[in-house]
Order: C-alpha cells, then structure tokens, then sequence
C-alpha cells in the first residue's frame, strides 16, 4: 500500500519518489503475514544441513577491522549516488522525454516503477502499464491558469497528472481540482468525444503524461482479447492473461490474474506458465487475504497426496511452505497435526528422501524456546516421552505428548529437540 503527501503541489517530479512513499504498517491491513526465517527457494532446503544449532561462541576471537579505508569510501560514493535526489529526477525524465520509438526495455520498466504509484494506474494489469508507458508522451505547462482544454472541445488524448494540480470547471458552475496521480480525458473508445468544461492549471509547472485515443483503445481493447475465462457449471472461475516479458517474443504465456479461491488452490498441482514460474511461493505468502484458514490448502494437499500422479507435486508444495513459512506450522496446534499426518504419509510411501528433506526444513527453520514444565511432586508423571540420547548415536527429542495434559498446556510438543 502506498499513500501520496499530503501537499501534493510539493511532489514534483525532480525530486526522488521513494523517500515519499510510506508504507501502512501491517497492523492496520486485513491480514498479517510473516515470517520469521524469511523467503527462500526449494534449492536452500538441499543446502541445509543437519548439524545441530547452538550458539557460536565468539568469545577470546581477536578483534579486526571488517572494511579497508578504500572500501569505506566506496560505500560513501555509493551511499552519496543513491541518496542524491538528482537521480531520480534523471532517470525517470529522460525516460520520459524520449520518443515511444527510442525507448528501451529498461526505460519502460524505470517508468513502470514510477507509475505503479499513480492511482489513475491503480486498476490496470501489468502488461496494461509497460503498454501504455512504451507510448505515453511527456508535456509540461508551465504557468498556472494556462488553458488545457476547451468546454466543447475533441479529446484526442487520455492525460494523467504527474505533478501540479488542474482544475475543471463545468458549465453548471462546479468545479473539481485533480492532482499528481489523476486522469482526465478520452475513454477507451474510438468514438469522438468532447471535453465538457474548461482544464486548467492551477499551479506552476504542471507535468503530464498523454497518451493519443488510438494507443489507448488499442491497448485497453487488446487486454480483452488476450484473456482467457475458464468456466465451471455456468461461471466464471478462473480468469487468465496473456503476457509477452520481453519484446523478443521467447518468454510469452497465460498468467492468473484472478480466481476463486478454490480454484486458486487447484492451481498449486496444475502446469504454471513460463511467465509465472513463483505462483507456489506468491499463493504461499497471501493466501490468508482470501482464506479463513491454512488447514483449507492443508486439508486438500492430504487428499491429492493419496493421488500417486500428484504426489511429487503436493510433497513440493509443503516443503516450500515449511521453508519459507514454518511459522504457519510452528504457531498453529492444527497445522503442526497436518505436518504429522503429511510426515507419516511419506513414510508409508516410501518417499524417504523427500521425508529427509522435511526433517532438514523443519530442523533449520524451527525457533528456540524455553518451557517451564511445574510438576507437584518429583514422582509425578510427566506427560511426555523422550527418544534418543547419546546411546542412540543422536539428539534427544520429544516423542510423544499427552493431550490435554500440562505438558501440552506449556506447549511441548512432539518432534521438539531438548
């Protein structure tokens, strides 16, 4: 989530974008998702090992200076270059100021950074906005009062405000201000259209984008055909768009722009498109803005495990969620129940590198806890069983936990390592 400054008339487009935006903290979204261990691909689990953890005792290690004089002075010239407001100005201007022509694929995504901002945008797939930047044309009024369009006039071009502020004043005497981010103009037709009131300036140096009523059409007009609606018993479910990555035409394919929850959790064992190889790891990370609870992706993973076709398949799903998000298992006693059903899976299949690969994740990305366990007597059971021990040749871990018991209350649970 982005919000715009408050003094608009301020936000030019010389000055840097970034420092500006605030992002909303978490706590004020629908929905919190985090993790602990961070975002990593499958390819991190194979790398792990099982070494046990402990902390690294530092202590009697000589002292030494991590960076050289030249590096430290590196670091200023490029701290200095990152932090120079200049360069923003720089980059996305002489974007801009070139023709549709002249511009190259990194010019279109520096404008895509810098456009994904504006609210007029907001609504509009990704492929939408490169197609629109690669043929928006930069103008500039400079002084304010300056007449932009005529009450009665043809439009010829949908305008979206990248600084200043504009004013429309209609012929039954209202009046409405647009600021940085806003449109006006032509709508995705080919039919004529006229401006009705008078557009103008209400600040120096007002900034725009235009982009002509063919390019528009065309662009929006090209987004309908190019998707693609899977339809299940009369209604929509599924809706999929065709998208070109580059201009060369080699990574090209359908990506899922939108769905219904369930279909988006079929989606996880179904073939992913070239131009959308992270749809595991994006559903991984926001599926709680759609659903009310993990155990539903949980729930029908078990199902399709049972499915011998899809069984690599669901296992590949689970193992990244494990190593990216193992806080969703760790926090939840139902989740932490799916992981032991899945675990048993695989060993009644037989899967035993797989069930190895679970270990690993689950060992690496488990968190450090202190349990305090009361007992009223030194007699009294405990409510556990542990395993292991210096005799078997590992650590010692947890076996089982009684349910309901104190022991379970204090959150001990099986697979824990003491």
């Amino acid at each position: 989530y982005f919000q715009l400054p408050a003094d608009l008339t301020k936000m030019h487009l010389t000055d840097n974008p970034h420092p500006q935006v605030t992002h909303v903290p978490s706590s004020q979204s629908g929905c919190s998702i985090a993790s602990d261990s961070g975002s990593s691909s499958l390819s991190d689990i194979y790398q792990a090992t099982e070494s046990e953890m402990g902390d690294v005792d530092l202590t009697g290690l000589p002292e030494a200076p991590v960076d050289s004089e030249d590096e430290e002075e590196e670091e200023d010239e490029d701290i200095d270059r990152t932090s120079d407001p200049l360069l923003g100005r720089d980059v996305v201007r002489e974007c801009l100021e070139k023709e549709p022509a002249d511009k190259t694929d990194d010019d279109i995504e520096q404008l895509l950074e810098f456009m994904h901002q504006l609210p007029a945008f907001a609504n509009m797939t990704m492929s939408v906005r490169r197609e629109l930047c690669s043929v928006m044309i930069f103008e500039v009024v400079e002084q304010a009062g300056a007449i932009i369009l005529e009450d009665g006039q043809e439009l010829d071009s949908w305008y979206v405000i990248l600084n200043g502020t504009v004013e429309i004043s209609y012929p039954d005497g209202k009046s409405e201000s647009l600021c940085m981010g806003n449109s006006f103009g032509i709508t995705p037709s080919l039919d004529k259209q006229y401006m009705n009131g008078v557009v103008r300036t209400k600040v120096d140096d007002c900034q725009f984008v235009c982009i002509a009523q063919q390019d528009y059409w065309r662009i929006l007009n090209h987004v309908e055909k190019n998707t693609h609606k899977v339809e299940e018993e009369g209604e929509i479910v599924m809706v999929k768009e065709h998208r070109e990555l580059d201009r060369s035409g080699t990574r090209k394919g359908h990506i899922v722009i939108k769905a219904t929850p369930e279909r988006l959790i079929m989606h996880l064992i179904e073939e992913h498109s070239i131009v959308d190889p992270t749809y595991i790891e994006d559903f991984l990370l926001t599926y709680r803005t759609f659903l009310t609870s993990p155990l539903e992706v949980g729930n029908k993973l078990l199902e399709w495990f049972t499915v011998d076709s899809l069984r690599d398949k669901v296992t590949r799903v689970v193992l990244l969620w494990v190593n990216n998000h193992f806080n969703d298992f760790e926090g939840d006693p139902a989740m932490t129940r799916f992981l032991e059903e899945f675990e048993k899976n695989l060993e009644d299949t037989k899967m035993k590198g797989h069930l190895r690969l679970l270990n690993i994740a689950c060992a690496a990305k488990a968190k450090w806890r202190q349990i305090t366990l009361q007992k009223p007597s030194r007699d009294s059971p405990l409510f556990f069983s542990l395993l292991g021990g210096s005799d078997k040749g590992f650590g010692i871990f947890v076996e089982t936990v009684e349910v309901g018991s104190k022991a379970a209350e204090a959150g001990l649970k099986r697979g824990d390592q003491v």
